[in-house]
């Protein structure tokens, strides 16, 4: 049975886990020097996981974030070449949203960064205590039965994840 005390203790630690892990990938992307913050990383890797290019408007939903919060880090991935604004072909009025070669390089540099950092985060682990973990991720993730329903299309793993090719949770 679990007491307030230590409820609170789970909660804390839980946040200076997610913590340490965004100041580990953001190390391990400023090492590989791609010149991407970890906002424009996350709108790049929801980029990915749409059958065709999106809009804006598609984009700060799947990020649950503002539209004009989109529009500035389009801004900045287009400067840098990764992205580019395209015209619907079938409404010249809608704006899409298509990764560029050297984006889709960038896309393998980031999984590797975030490979890395997931490494750096679990070296402490056994095999069997990172199964148990990615179990209980899992959970935590989907919540209970029913409870990440309306999420479907959203690719398999976390943002803050730290591990890439498993779990079934909702992310960008």
């Amino acid at each position: 049975m679990t007491t307030p005390d230590s409820d609170g203790l789970l909660a804390e630690q839980l946040l200076r886990l997610t913590r340490r892990v965004h100041r580990i990938q953001k190390r391990h992307l400023e090492q590989r020097d791609l010149g991407i913050t970890p906002a424009q990383s996350r709108l790049l890797r929801t980029l990915a996981h749409f059958d065709a290019p999106p809009r804006m408007a598609d984009l700060a939903e799947r990020l649950e974030v503002v539209p004009r919060a989109v529009t500035t880090l389009v801004d900045g991935l287009e400067a840098s070449g990764k992205v580019r604004r395209a015209p619907d072909p079938s409404n010249r009025r809608v704006i899409r949203i298509e990764i560029t070669d050297d984006g889709r390089k960038a896309l393998q540099e980031l999984r590797g960064a975030r490979r890395g950092a997931a490494d750096e985060i679990l070296a402490p682990l056994t095999d069997v205590e990172r199964e148990v973990l990615r179990a209980l991720l899992d959970t935590l993730v989907d919540g209970a039965p029913g409870a990440h329903e309306g999420h479907e299309g959203h690719d398999a793993h976390g943002v803050h994840g730290v591990h890439e090719g498993h779990g079934r949770g909702r992310s960008c």
